[in-house]
């Protein structure tokens, strides 16, 4: 496939895929009339030539851009409340998410605080609070500066409290970019470290998705389609990257998050309270987790992994899933431990008592209880 070329797609939102999309943000603003947007960030990706390029272009265009950028690397809500702040105080009229998986989150529930103005949690999609969304939000643009969250065609932002790091979930099919500019070439020069954590994330989601429990035949096609791009691609991204393995990636992180929608399981549950307690990175927290989550979960599903070894490229079917998913840790230069990100003994209860309150794990294909978690802490330690 030509990756030079632009492409548009929907699914479920309007997506404009190639090397070079990002140049449609300027015209695409112009004819629906708007001027002032704000451009949501995180600080290092604020810093790098092309965001420079693209606000620039902007600018020269005639369009007055402000930067929030004041964000942590797992947000919180006191994050969220700055951006609205910012939004209604330099009087904009959309809003630009432009980075990985939480500057689009803190964008995605700027986006909804500016015209709901109850207390932000009271929109925790986990306690009902969808009901509230019923106003409508600015016009909202995604562009993805890596491929693992996918959360550019989300609707949700995992937002956590400044206090406990207790995550909690704002979602509504409100919150979904009206249109999102996925540019590969944005994720040339991304760091080893950083391609191989995103995109070992975007494999969870794919992963865990396709043997969650439910019934959706369409995620878990695509999940499968998703395993495929990753194993022929992530290890080239990563060490020599080019266009078309960072435009198999992105087009893959694009696919699990869509897929997801069938549900996660017990590898995000597993990292969600290590990014929480240690502010390990999510991608490389799923890493870590991924070969002992996919351990637990393979009794009885032998035939799901069977199609999974089989969309990985893997010869010898289900039992080569998990000896697969250490090795490719091994490739990219992930630890295959926990104590190799940090963790320690004294923190096993702690996150164990995180995991088993998490959002994630109820989607799980069988049911994963307290003694689980501190089982599967335990054993990846």
């Amino acid at each position: 496939m030509d990756f030079t070329t632009i492409r548009q797609y929907n699914f479920p939102t309007i997506i404009r895929f190639g090397a070079g999309a990002t140049e449609e943000l300027l015209p695409h603003l112009k004819q629906l009339g708007f001027n002032k947007p704000l451009i949501v960030t995180d600080p290092v990706v604020a810093e790098l030539v092309f965001f420079d390029l693209i606000t620039h272009r902007l600018e020269m265009g005639g369009i007055s851009v402000e930067v929030f950028k004041d964000i942590h690397k797992n947000p919180v809500k006191s994050d969220v409340l700055k951006g609205g702040e910012v939004y209604h105080a330099t009087e904009r009229d959309c809003i630009i998410g432009i980075g990985g998986g939480a500057a689009l989150d803190v964008a995605r529930a700027v986006a909804l605080r500016i015209h709901h103005t109850r207390d932000l949690f009271d929109y925790d999609d986990l306690i009902g609070g969808d009901k509230y969304v019923t106003e409508e939000v600015p016009y909202f643009i995604t562009i993805p500066t890596t491929s693992g969250t996918g959360s550019e065609v989300g609707r949700s932002a995992i937002i956590s409290e400044d206090d406990t790091k207790r995550k909690r979930i704002l979602f509504s099919p409100k919150l979904l970019a009206k249109i999102v500019f996925a540019d590969p070439g944005l994720t040339m020069d991304l760091p080893p470290q950083v391609t191989a954590a995103t995109g070992m994330d975007a494999l969870t989601h794919n992963m865990e998705a396709f043997i969650a429990k439910g019934f959706h035949p369409m995620a878990e096609g695509i999940a499968l389609q998703g395993m495929k791009l990753i194993a022929e691609s992530i290890v080239h991204a990563t060490y020599k990257p080019d266009l078309e393995s960072r435009s198999k990636m992105m087009i893959a992180s694009l696919m699990g998050a869509v897929a997801f929608q069938k549900g996660l399981g017990v590898v995000h549950s597993l990292a969600h309270p290590l990014s929480s307690l240690l502010d390990t990175h999510h991608g490389l927290a799923n890493a870590v987790n991924l070969p002992y989550g996919m351990a637990f979960n393979l009794p009885g599903l032998e035939k799901q992994f069977d199609e999974m070894a089989h969309a990985l490229g893997v010869s010898g079917g289900h039992k080569t899933v998990v000896p697969y998913l250490l090795s490719l840790n091994e490739k990219l230069g992930i630890p295959t431990r926990l104590r190799g990100i940090g963790v320690k003994e004294e923190h096993l209860e702690p996150l164990a008592q995180l995991a088993i309150n998490d959002f994630c794990h109820p989607s799980n294909p069988k049911p994963v209880s307290l003694d689980d978690f501190r089982a599967l802490y335990k054993q990846a330690l």
